[in-house]
This record gives structure tokens, C-alpha cells and sequence, in this order.
């Protein structure tokens, strides 16, 4: 299989290339700068793309790309920062300049390109995306231009003899229409890339892949019910049927019906040996007057861990912990703390994993991100009711009351949330949105229903879009869907007397609600 290697030198899209260069059917990796050398070693990639960042390239100290990469010969596509600082260590120069471009700008086609095939021909103007202060002022001996800006002089060059490209811009953005037709043409026609990476492949793959790393062992898997451990135990289970065991801890805070569905599909639909264990009240119990967010999460990560550690011991014990680590997840590990950590999987990394446990890790589709995870779910037969479902955190329901949780709380918010989700359904939006729920605030408010008074919660609902959960926006739903849901709300679940919609959008690196 054909591999390409993304250097990453810090840019808040660097996971876009990726995208965009697996969509294409190219298998990638995102490696930091100062781990990319070794991986360039490991890889052997068909091909090396530099990925942009915030720092400046004439500033002394600043990353670099390794010599070895520059000089292996290999295809090489600079983005932004990667072409500036492939421009300034191959020979050229590199200025920060007055003449800046953020947003949206137009390229200029000057020359005929096989990076520019099916984008524009000579003489033609295209909408790219900008973001940059510095520029290249000074090519490289080799470089042509290819394409300029208006702020860019060198906005787009080539040394066609070596496949060395670079773009001021970026083509892994939206923002820029024909940016994937740009990356595929570099990926498929300038390096040569056969596309043969497709989730039929992965699953063969990773099949085989299992069963090398377990050998005899035996495999415990932690399944929440959420997309990323359920494809992960039926993907274990068909790689090594009876040597797993999946452990289901119900914590008294999952979503409506969870249990059940869980239960009947995993056991029953597929076979799967599954230990369901209901310690609903021993979480609860743990919970009782506690009302900061950051002690509750300890609580209910801690209590997570001493279950699943419990049921582990009665079956004997495992050689293996199974988990749902997705591609983001290894970028953001890797990149800012140098290492992945070992912990117990959720939305928010709960607990961790005690050393007496003495288990190694399995992680099968950590190369993945979101999306394609769910394209393997598919692969593997899994309905498509858990596939699509919305994203839950491991800490539950207990994220979206804050405040004390208490059972009435947690029935409140149950019956909340299955009348927005019901709405969201009828009005086929479920699949446009990537998460939705309600919230039951720590507010109460004096309302009027019919000839009387009353003292209720407040509800919020939120709904946001996103692609991989990096980043997201809220949904900008029609007034009439709001007052529908509202309107039911109110009216079907006692307890609530006003709702809300949150509009606040979710930058890198913050959490869902608290």
C-alpha cells in the first residue's frame, strides 16, 4: 500500500491534508516536525507533504524539514510555512513582509503544471485560501513560478525535474474549491500513488493485524455503545471471536434505552461475549453532593475503573485492553505531550489505567479518523442506528447536569432529550448535525402554565456541526423547529418551564459543555 508522510509544523488544519489526501484514496500519516525524520526512515513514503504553521521561517529557531527528506529524491509538496521554509533550506529566501494575506485571495496561473490538471489552465484565476505574512522573495536554484497573487509574487512554484512543489496557499480548505483536485493530482499523478486504500482493505488489514499482536491471548474491551468501541469489538470479535470479552458498565447516566440496545445488539445480534453490569447506584451514591465539574469526573472515571477492573479479575483477567483511539486522538497525544498516555477511552479520557492491571493496549483503528470509522462500522454490518448515532461522552449525562446529579434530574433530562431528538428526527436533520442534546441547567425560574405558577428548570438545547470533532458550530436551526421543540417540551416533560438554544461554537480543544 502507497503512503504519503504530512510533516506537521503546527497548523490548525494540518488534519485537513489528511482528509483530503485519504479521500483521494491515498493512505497517509501525520508525523511532527521534530519526529519526522524517523518516521521518513519507518515509512518509506511515496511521497512527503510540509504542512503550514504559526511560526516564522526568518526567525532564528523555528522548525525545519529534515535534510533527509529534502535530498531522498521523493516527491514533496509545501503548504504555506512547509514552502517557505523549503524555499529558505533549499537555497532561496524568505521575508516577513508588510503585504499580508489572510482570507480569501485569487491565484494567477503563469505556467502549465501537472499539479495545476483539472484546476486551471494558463492564464486563469482561481479562488484560493491565504493566511500567511511572510513570503518568498528568492527562489531556490531549479524553481520556476507557477503561479502568483496579489501579495504573492511566488504563490505557487515548481522544480518539475525533482517534483518539488510549494503553495503559499492552502488547498486543504473549503475555502479553496479546487484545493482537492490540487492534492490529488500531487498524490496520484506527481508522486505516482495507486489509491488503493479503501475500508474493504483496512479491515483485511487490521484483521490480520489483531491477530498477529493477540496471538492467544485474551482481549478485554470497555463498550460504551458509542460508534468508536462498538466497531472496535465487532472488529475484535471477528478477528479473534471467543478470546474477547466486551464489559458494558452502566453508570446510571446514559442515554435513554442504552443499555437495552447495547445489550440486545451485541449479544444477541452478533454473538459477542458481553458482561453487563449495572452499577447505576454505586455511581449515584458516589455522586451525592458533589457539584464541581472536575470532582465529579474524577468520581465517575475513578468508579469506572474499579468496576471494569473487578469484572476483569472475575474472568480470569486479560492480556489485552481494547480500545477505541481514534487518528485524532494520536495527533494531539503525540503533539503536546509527547507521548501517547494509557487510559480507559471516552469522550473525555476519564481514568486511567491502573499499572497493577498489567494489560497492553490494542488500538485498532487509531490510524482512522471519525468519519472513516464510521465507513468501517458500515463495512463490518453494523446498523446503521449505532454507525450515525451522535457522539456520547464517557462521563454521560453527568456533563450535561451541572450542578448535583440526582435521579430526578437525570429522568428530567432523559425525557427532554428524547423529545429533541424525536423533533430533530421527523425533520431529517439527525444525520446533518453531529451531536446534539439537551442540558438541564442549575437554574430555576418562576413561570406560568395554564392558571398556575410554577418553579421549574431551565432546558438548554445544543446542536452543533463538525466533520472529526476538532472544532465545531452550532446548527442554525429554522425559529419554527425551536418553537416546536419547545412548545413540547414544556408541555410533555414536568419539571421544565423554559428552554433555551445555545449558539456558542467549540474552538480546538474545549469541551462540550462545563
Amino acid at each position: 500500500m502507497d503512503r504519503v508522510l504530512i510533516v506537521d509544523f503546527g497548523s490548525q488544519v494540518t488534519q485537513l491534508i489528511a482528509r483530503r489526501v485519504r479521500e483521494s484514496g491515498v493512505y497517509c500519516e501525520i508525523v511532527p516536525f521534530n519526529q519526522s525524520a524517523q518516521a521518513f526512515a519507518d515509512m518509506d513514503p511515496k511521497a512527503v507533504i510540509l504542512s503550514g504553521g504559526p511560526n516564522s521561517v526568518a526567525d532564528i529557531d523555528t522548525p525545519r524539514a529534515p535534510e533527509t527528506i529534502l535530498a531522498s529524491g521523493k516527491p514533496i509538496l509545501g503548504i504555506c510555512y512547509g514552502q517557505q521554509t523549503l524555499c529558505e533550506q533549499l537555497g532561496g529566501q524568505v521575508e516577513q513582509s508588510d503585504e499580508r494575506e489572510f482570507g480569501r485571495a485569487f491565484l494567477n496561473i503563469q505556467a502549465a503544471s501537472p499539479l495545476f490538471d483539472g484546476v486551471g489552465e494558463v492564464g486563469e484565476q482561481i479562488q484560493v485560501w491565504m493566511s500567511h505574512g511572510d513570503r518568498v522573495n528568492a527562489l531556490p536554484d531549479g524553481f520556476t513560478v507557477i503561479g502568483t497573487s496579489e501579495n504573492a509574487p511566488y504563490a505557487a512554484i515548481a522544480d518539475e525535474a525533482r517534483k518539488i512543489y510549494g503553495v503559499q496557499f492552502h488547498p486543504e480548505v473549503v475555502h479553496t474549491p479546487q484545493g482537492s483536485q490540487l492534492l490529488s493530482n500531487f498524490v496520484h499523478n506527481i508522486a505516482g500513488c495507486a489509491g488503493d486504500w479503501t475500508m474493504a482493505a483496512f479491515r483485511e488489514n487490521a484483521i490480520a493485524d489483531i491477530r498477529a499482536q493477540v496471538g492467544e491471548g485474551r482481549v478485554i474491551c470497555g463498550l460504551s455503545g458509542g460508534v468508536d468501541s462498538s466497531v472496535v469489538a465487532v472488529l475484535l470479535h471477528e478477528a479473534i471471536g471467543e478470546q474477547l470479552t466486551c464489559v458494558y458498565v452502566d453508570t446510571g447516566m446514559m442515554r435513554a434505552g442504552e443499555s437495552e440496545q447495547v445489550v440486545g445488539l451485541f449479544r444477541d445480534h452478533f454473538n459477542i461475549r458481553l458482561i453487563h453490569n449495572d452499577a447505576s447506584d454505586l455511581f449515584l451514591g458516589k455522586l451525592e453532593g458533589v457539584s464541581d465539574p472536575e470532582q465529579k469526573r474524577k468520581i465517575i472515571g475513578g468508579t469506572f475503573i474499579d468496576v471494569f477492573e473487578a469484572e476483569a479479575n472475575n474472568i480470569g483477567g486479560a492480556d489485552f485492553l481494547a480500545q477505541g483511539t481514534l487518528y485524532p486522538d494520536v495527533i494531539e497525544s503525540v503533539s503536546f505531550t509527547g507521548g501517547p498516555s494509557v487510559t480507559i477511552k471516552s469522550h473525555h479520557n476519564v481514568g486511567g489505567l491502573p499499572e497493577r492491571m498489567n494489560m497492553k493496549l490494542v488500538e485498532p483503528v487509531r490510524e482512522l479518523f471519525k468519519d472513516e470509522v464510521r465507513a468501517l462500522g458500515r463495512e463490518l454490518g453494523l446498523p446503521d442506528s449505532f454507525v450515525g448515532r451522535h457522539p456520547f461522552p464517557g462521563p454521560g449525562l453527568a456533563i450535561r447536569i451541572p450542578g448535583e446529579i440526582t435521579q430526578e434530574k437525570l429522568d428530567i433530562l432523559r425525557k427532554a432529550d428524547i423529545v429533541y431528538l424525536d423533533e430533530i428526527r421527523k425533520a431529517g436533520l439527525y444525520d446533518e448535525i453531529w451531536q446534539a442534546f439537551a442540558v438541564l441547567l442549575p437554574v430555576r425560574t418562576v413561570g406560568v402554565m395554564g392558571d398556575s405558577r410554577t418553579y421549574d428548570y431551565v432546558c438548554a438545547l445544543r446542536a452543533v456541526t463538525s466533520t472529526d470533532g476538532m472544532t465545531a458550530d452550532y446548527y442554525p436551526y429554522e425559529h419554527s423547529f425551536l418553537s416546536r421543540v419547545s412548545t413540547r417540551i414544556i408541555n410533555e416533560v414536568r419539571g421544565i418551564n423554559r428552554v433555551v438554544y445555545d449558539v456558542t461554537s467549540k474552538p480546538p480543544g474545549t469541551i462540550e459543555w462545563e
